[in-house]
């Protein structure tokens, strides 16, 4: 029994690795969104630290990708989550358990729990043998459940979990009320029903429907004190039975097996992810599993877009733009120019998401994917000035571009945005010209959103990539993204859109 975790390979102990911290590139990213719609309704499984903490391995990620190839299997899928949802059930009744006042209800619901747990485990060993499931992870987990619902402990604790619950099903009482004094005793014989012939008998002197006068038997957890003083009546005439339960619970507080548990929790990191991106799917939004290498930076995406803009649009019934990239050879940078507002920004964020869903073993948005497997993921976005720094803004951009280069490697990629737009044109230029420079010469995959057209010529290692307008209206944005020569008026449109002297802005001052 081998198997120890469906989310990695690689851990000596299964648990992989986990990032309480979440990543600073996450926000610049909308990669928080992300992770917050993945795990809505899931929050007791702690998943967050895995979507913060991204594979280092390339057959780490293929570990991962087998095991969703097999969750696309709708039957298979159904699987797993009733099982999980049974799981939820069993930890429901042993935290009920725990919150009960009398000792034999307290036992009863848990050990109802164990025979929940015990009915589900071996539910979902027969299910997926019966599946076959092709990927390494579900394999193992298949091979592991066999063998331990083979082994002795878990036969001792379905063994002993029936014969006390058959124990309490064959309890038999009888209750005399008279008065305030009640009388608990064995049913030693059955009881005659004489309600047919009761009912046959008045059914002449029947006028009309006749009131009910039963009430409905509290389903509140706890008893009260009447009722806990029957059940210790009980406990005494069947001494056996209840010394035999008190005796389970002692010695089976903790039956839920460590590596199941495990199992219970990680698969929600799978099943969350695809709860978020089946509607998207159903919309007409393509998904792929991209190749995945740590040693080519040859990258390319196929209509990818944005999946925190698309989880936005897709309730009002609307889909983001679906842009292409690719950079090939000795090209590491991609220099997005155009005017504002034309959807560059987003451009970023989905090249930057795209590397992070990769890392994590996910599928990603858009049709096919070649990426490269990273060891970081920076960002340097433009920030609001905080007048508490005391510094500006433009020292404040430096200052953390200066800090993303101590930190960056060869194998990091760096998505920029607007950055070091607070200066004049020609210090601007002059600081993207050095910062550009920089990556490169480091060999560092990068995206540069940029009003600098300038830029997307430095050298043979940067394309340029430009927001479309519409050809018969310049100022109508298309948020198509496409490889071709910037043509020169990005900076002059931003300076139009500032002064408002953009031709939409001057037909409505004229109108006025």
């Amino acid at each position: 029994m081998h198997f120890r975790s469906i989310l990695f390979t690689s851990s000596p102990d299964g648990t992989g690795t986990r990032a309480e911290q979440q990543p600073d590139s996450f926000v610049d990213l909308r990669l928080d969104q992300i992770v917050d719609a993945a795990l809505a309704g899931r929050e007791e499984y702690d998943l967050r630290p895995f979507f913060h903490a991204p594979l280092g391995e390339v057959d780490e990620i293929a570990y991962r990708h087998g095991v969703l190839h097999d969750l696309e299997e709708p039957a298979l899928r159904l699987l797993i989550e009733t099982f999980a949802k049974e799981m939820r059930d069993v930890r429901a009744q042993i935290a009920q358990s725990r919150k009960l006042y009398y000792e034999y209800p307290r036992a009863i619901w848990f050990l109802d729990a164990a025979g929940l747990y015990c009915r589900a485990v071996m539910n979902l060993g027969d299910g997926l043998r019966a599946h076959r499931p092709s990927s390494e992870g579900l394999r193992g987990l298949s091979e592991y459940l066999e063998s331990y619902v083979a082994s002795d402990a878990f036969a001792s604790l379905v063994r002993e979990t029936r014969s006390v619950q058959d124990g309490l099903s064959e309890v038999r009482y009888r209750l005399h009320v008279e008065t305030s004094r009640v009388t608990v005793t064995k049913e030693d014989e059955e009881v005659t029903d004489y309600s047919d012939e009761i009912t046959a008998t008045f059914e002449k002197f029947r006028q009309g429907a006749a009131r009910d006068y039963r009430v409905a038997f509290p389903s509140h957890p706890e008893m009260n004190h009447l009722e806990a003083s029957i059940l210790d009546a009980v406990r005494k005439l069947f001494p056996e039975v209840f010394a035999a339960l008190r005796s389970y619970v002692e010695r089976r507080r903790d039956f839920v097996d460590a590596v199941i548990s495990r199992f219970d929790q990680e698969v929600q990191f799978y099943l969350g992810y695809l709860a978020l991106i089946d509607p998207l799917r159903a919309a007409g939004l393509p998904f792929c599993f991209p190749a995945v290498s740590r040693a080519s930076k040859a990258v390319h995406a196929r209509e990818t877009f944005d999946l925190a803009l698309a989880h936005k649009l897709n309730p009002l019934g609307k889909s983001p733009v679906r842009n292409d990239f690719r950079m090939e050879g000795n090209e590491r940078a991609l220099v997005v120019t155009g005017p504002n507002q034309g959807g560059k920004t987003t451009f970023a964020r989905a090249f930057g998401q795209l590397h992070h869903l990769a890392r994590l073993g996910l599928p990603v948005p858009g049709e096919a994917a070649r990426l490269f497997l990273c060891d970081q993921l920076f960002t340097h976005f433009e920030r609001e000035e905080q007048l508490a720094d005391l510094q500006g803004r433009l020292q404040d951009e430096l200052v953390r571009f200066h800090e993303i280069l101590d930190l960056a490697t060869a194998d990091s990629i760096i998505v920029m945005n607007e950055s070091f737009a607070s200066t004049t044109l020609e210090d601007a230029l002059f600081i993207g010209r050095q910062v550009l420079s920089q990556i490169l010469e480091r060999d560092i995959l990068c995206v540069y959103v940029t009003f600098l057209d300038e830029l997307s010529t430095l050298s043979e290692a940067t394309v340029s990539m430009v927001s479309e307008v519409e050809t018969s209206d310049p100022t109508t944005r298309t948020y198509k993204i496409s490889r071709r020569p910037a043509n020169g008026l990005a900076y002059a449109l931003a300076i139009a859109e500032k002064h408002g002297l953009t031709y939409q802005a001057l037909r409505r001052r004229v109108a006025r």
